[in-house]
């Protein structure tokens, strides 16, 4: 309490050690890059409208938003993380450049019409918090495979498919793993960051706005009007 970071206690909690300065840096930056991301993002909007609902209950709408985290949104750094590991683990394996493997990976992905993890974003043409990452990443002497491989496997869908960003979690999945992270850390460490932004969504939710006030536009088109007798 009287000497290390929130960071360091995530680290220690996660690696059973304290990070050095630069792991320490790396980290508090990927924590600080996904806490929030606009009341749009997924896990926001239903932690808001949880709390909409429900004026009882903080750690409810809270949870509401944290559930909204899977595969398609935050979740895909675990996912992103295990696919760098096959890339690293075959070009050692075959003698072959990560460049080669990162093209091989994206082959197989198009064969079997599969989206490749870390890949792409709704928002962002060029996820602005990749290049920020990933260069404290080689100005701390942390980044290694990891970096490597996503920028080959960016390099390989832009020729092989079209270009599409290296969104947050390919940008924290390769930074985790030249951290030495598991790739189950990949989703973990979004939710711990993604938290604290929740937890002021909610708490705005609440200070600023009326119960009720989300309503989601839906329009009917089932079965029209008809006799149940």
């Amino acid at each position: 309490m009287t000497r290390a970071t929130f960071a360091d206690t995530v680290f220690l909690l996660h690696r059973e050690r304290l990070p050095n300065p630069h792991e320490r840096k790396l980290l508090d930056a990927i924590l600080t890059s996904v806490a929030d991301h606009g009341s749009g993002a997924p896990s926001c909007a239903t932690a808001r409208l949880a709390a909409s609902g429900n004026r009882e209950s903080l750690s409810a709408a809270i949870a509401a938003g944290i559930l909204a985290i899977g595969n398609d949104h935050g979740g895909a750094g675990a996912a992103c993380m295990s696919m760098i590991a096959e890339g690293v683990a075959m070009a050692r394996e075959q003698s072959i450049s990560v460049a080669d493997a990162a093209g091989q990976i994206v082959d197989k992905a198009r064969a079997a019409k599969q989206r490749l993890p870390g890949m792409g974003h709704r928002v962002h043409s060029v996820d602005p918090r990749t290049a920020v990452l990933f260069g404290m990443a080689r100005e701390e002497g942390v980044a290694g495979d990891g970096v490597l491989f996503m920028e080959a496997l960016n390099a390989a869908v832009r020729a092989k498919i079209k270009p599409l960003p290296i969104n947050i979690d390919g940008a924290l999945a390769a930074v985790l793993y030249d951290l030495g992270f598991p790739p189950e850390a990949g989703k973990l460490i979004f939710i711990v960051g993604r938290v604290a932004g929740l937890t002021a969504e909610v708490a705005e939710e609440y200070a600023r706005e009326k119960p009720m006030r989300i309503r989601v536009p839906v329009e009917y088109d089932g079965v029209p009007p008809r006799s149940m007798d």
